[in-house]
C-alpha cells in the first residue's frame, strides 16, 4: 500500500500549529454557512424573487445541490492539483455566487446564484481531508473533530447570524457580508495555508471514471454514505421547517427564531468529543447512539410543539444536530484512514452523497409542512429514523454472521 505522505512534504512544520487548524475551522465554517443562510430567510426570499411559498425549499435545495455538484467536479481534484489553489478558487466562485444572490431580483437569477454558491462552498471538503493529510493517524480523528466542528459551527450559527442580520439590514445584507467575509478568509488562508501537491497519477477525466469504481469497491463508503444522507435529510427536514413552525405556532418574530437557532447551535459541541472517542475505538457504540436519535427527537418535537414547549424544542434540537455530528465525525474518522491518494475522491462521493439527501430533506420540509402541519414534518422525520435504524440493523446481523463464522 502507498504510505501516506508525512507532514513535512506539505512544506510545513513537522505538526501544523494551532493557529493554522484554527484558521482551517473558521474557513470551513465560513464556506459551510454560506448553504444555509438562506434557510431562514426563505419566507422573505422567496416572494421577493418569485417562487411560490410550497417550492420555498428550492431556495435552500438549489445551493445544496450545487454543493453536491462541486464535490464531485471539484472536490475530486484534491487528489490531482495542488490543494491550496484549489481552496482559493472555489472561494472566489463563492464570493461571485453571493454577491450574485444579494443582487438578483428574478427567480431564475436568484437559483443559479443559489448554485453557484454551492458549487463554490464544496471547497471546504478539500480543506478537511487537508487536516487529514497533515497529521499522523493517531490522531486523525481529534484533529478532523476540531476542523469539523468549525464546519458544523457554521452550520449551526448561520441560521441565527442570517437572522439578525436580515432583521435589521434586510435579507440581501446577509449575502452582501459573507461575500466580505469570505475575502478576508481567502486573505488569510493566501498568507497561511500551506501548499499541498497529491501524487496524482490520474488525469482527470479518468479520476472521474474511477469514482464510479471507488464506490463499487468500497462498501464502508456507501454504508457511511447512506447513514449520513438520511442523517442529513433529517437534519435539513428539521432546519428548514422550523422556523416557519416557530412563527405559526410560538408567534416568535425574527430575533425570537434566531435566538432558538443559536441555542439549537450547542449540538456542534459534540464534535470533539466525538472524535476523541472515535479514536478510541468507539465507533459501534457512537453510531449506534447516533441512529436512535433522530426518529425519537421528531416524535418528541411532535409533542412539543402540541403542549407549547419550547424549552422541550430546545432540547431535542440540540440532541437531533448533536446526533448529526456525531455520525459524521465518525464516518470520515473511518475514511480518512484509507490510502491518501483516494482520500479526496473517497469524501467527494461521500459529501456527495450526504448532501443529495440534505436537498430531498429540505425540500421535503415545506411541503409536508404546507400539506398538513407540523405533524406532517414530524411524521416524516420520524420515518427517516426508522430506515435509518432498519438500515443499521443490516450492519448489525452481518457482523453477528460473520462472528459466528469464527
Amino acid at each position: 500500500m502507498t504510505p501516506e505522505p508525512k507532514p513535512s512534504a506539505l512544506n510545513a512544520a513537522a505538526e501544523p500549529s494551532p493557529a493554522l487548524i484554527t484558521l482551517m475551522a473558521i474557513a470551513v465554517g465560513a464556506f459551510v454557512a454560506n448553504l444555509y443562510y438562506a434557510q431562514p430567510l426563505i419566507a422573505s426570499i422567496a416572494p421577493a424573487v418569485g417562487v411560490s411559498p410550497p417550492l420555498a425549499g428550492t431556495v435552500v435545495s438549489l445551493t445544496q445541490i450545487g454543493f453536491g455538484a462541486g464535490l464531485f467536479t471539484l472536490v475530486s481534484l484534491a487528489d490531482l492539483v495542488e490543494n491550496r489553489r484549489l481552496v482559493l478558487l472555489t472561494l472566489g466562485l463563492t464570493i461571485i455566487g453571493l454577491v450574485s444572490a444579494a443582487t438578483a431580483t428574478t427567480r431564475d437569477a436568484f437559483l443559479a446564484a443559489a448554485f453557484v454558491i454551492g458549487l463554490g462552498s464544496s471547497g471546504a471538503q478539500v480543506l478537511v481531508p487537508f487536516a487529514a493529510h497533515l497529521v499522523p493517524a493517531a490522531s486523525r480523528g481529534r484533529v478532523v473533530g476540531n476542523v469539523m466542528a468549525g464546519l458544523l459551527a457554521g452550520i449551526m450559527l448561520a441560521r441565527p447570524v442570517a437572522l439578525f442580520i436580515a432583521a435589521s439590514f434586510g435579507w440581501r445584507s446577509v449575502f452582501w457580508s459573507s461575500a466580505a467575509f469570505m475575502g478576508v478568509i481567502g486573505f488569510a488562508l493566501a498568507r497561511r495555508m500551506p501548499r499541498y501537491t497529491p501524487p496524482g497519477g490520474l488525469p482527470y477525466g479518468r479520476i472521474l471514471v474511477s469514482m464510479a469504481g471507488l464506490f463499487r469497491e468500497l462498501p464502508l463508503l456507501r454504508r457511511r454514505a447512506a447513514y449520513q444522507a438520511l442523517m442529513f435529510a433529517a437534519f435539513n427536514l428539521f432546519w428548514t421547517t422550523a422556523p416557519l413552525m416557530l412563527a405559526d405556532r410560538f408567534g416568535l418574530g425574527p430575533h425570537g427564531i434566531a435566538l432558538f437557532a443559536l441555542a439549537g447551535a450547542g449540538g456542534a459541541l459534540a464534535a470533539p468529543l466525538a472524535g476523541r472517542l472515535a479514536d478510541r475505538g468507539y465507533i459501534r457504540g457512537l453510531t449506534a447512539g447516533a441512529m436512535l436519535v433522530p426518529g425519537l427527537s421528531f416524535y418528541g418535537t411532535g409533542r412539543a410543539v402540541a403542549a407549547s414547549a419550547l424549552a422541550t424544542l430546545v432540547i431535542l434540537a440540540v440532541l437531533l444536530d448533536a446526533a448529526v455530528q456525531t455520525n459524521h465525525i465518525v464516518s470520515q474518522r473511518l475514511l480518512y484512514a484509507g490510502p491518501a491518494e483516494t482520500r479526496g475522491r473517497v469524501n467527494a462521493l461521500y459529501m456527495t452523497l450526504l448532501f443529495i439527501g440534505g436537498a430531498l430533506g429540505s425540500m421535503l420540509g415545506p411541503v409536508t409542512y404546507h400539506w398538513g402541519g407540523w405533524n406532517a414534518t414530524a411524521g416524516a422525520g420520524a420515518l427517516l429514523g426508522v430506515l435509518m435504524l432498519l438500515l443499521f440493523a443490516t450492519e448489525a446481523r452481518g457482523r453477528r454472521r460473520e462472528d459466528s463464522s469464527f
